[in-house]
């Protein structure tokens, strides 16, 4: 059986873990982050803003892992 993900070659983890990574970074400087239901501010909802910008570091690293992993 094939693997759900044969089809992408493994660079588009990389990509994807760097423009999460810049995401992130970006977020973190301008104070403001997208979500679902709008924009959210650093200084007006804290805990949110950097549970989704943590998340978003989280995401770079996985994927930035995850093509480690595939390139040994």
């Amino acid at each position: 059986m094939r693997e759900w993900n044969s089809q992408l070659p493994p660079s588009s983890l990389l990509i994807l873990g760097g423009i999460s990574f810049c995401a992130a970074v970006v977020w973190t400087f301008i104070g403001k982050t997208r979500t679902r239901s709008g924009w959210v501010y650093r200084a007006k909802e804290p805990i949110v803003f950097w549970l989704v910008v943590a998340t978003y570091y989280i995401g770079a690293f996985f994927f930035v892992g995850l093509y480690c992993y595939k390139a040994l």
